[in-house]
């Protein structure tokens, strides 16, 4: 009788250890509130974007959080007259809201003079890029899905010189991005 229960038990539990390994390498979404203070990240990480601007993105709300629903940076612009290439994200839309500073946004074939309040929304599947007009500029960026952005900004972080077209292009495509034109001008 006692191997009988032993095995029953085995059986029994199986399933529910093979859960909590599954549940453990699945995107999450958080059951609680949080909050991030100004001019902090969420996971305290300063994303220092380099080879493309000279910008600083910090994580407000992680794809971690939101089951990759969502994602939120602050990004900090310094690098006027800088901006990414063009390019689209099939699978995301964008949406920023202008803090400080002066920008110009292409969205398809339409550009958009954006100041601090005022929101632009690029859906996915169209060719995008801006323009810091001004000196500094701050921004909240959103990205839903969140994608592949957060792990976009680890490796334009790791950068220590400007990285050549080719290795821009084949960074976006390995983050889900597709590069098609260059950096607008002023």
């Amino acid at each position: 009788m006692e191997r009988r229960s032993f095995i029953f038990t085995v059986w029994a539990i199986w399933p529910t250890r093979m859960f909590a390994g599954i549940k453990s390498i699945l995107p999450m979404r958080t059951d609680k509130g949080f909050k991030v203070s100004a001019s902090e990240a969420r996971f305290g990480i300063h994303y220092k974007m380099k080879g493309v601007t000279l910008n600083v993105l910090d994580i407000k709300i992680s794809g971690k959080d939101t089951d990759n629903d969502l994602a939120v940076f602050e990004q900090t612009g310094l690098t006027p007259n800088g901006g990414p290439p063009l390019h689209i994200h099939p699978h995301q839309d964008e949406w920023f809201y202008v803090i400080e500073g002066d920008y110009i946004f292409q969205c398809g074939n339409e550009k958009f003079y954006v100041k601090p309040g005022d929101t632009i929304f690029l859906p996915r599947n169209v060719p995008h890029a801006f323009i810091q007009l001004s000196e500094k500029g701050k921004m909240i960026v959103s990205y839903l899905p969140a994608g592949k952005m957060e792990a976009f900004f680890e490796v334009t972080d790791r950068w220590t010189s400007a990285p050549s077209s080719e290795e821009v292009m084949k960074v976006f495509a390995d983050h889900d991005m597709i590069v098609v034109g260059p950096p607008l001008k002023v």
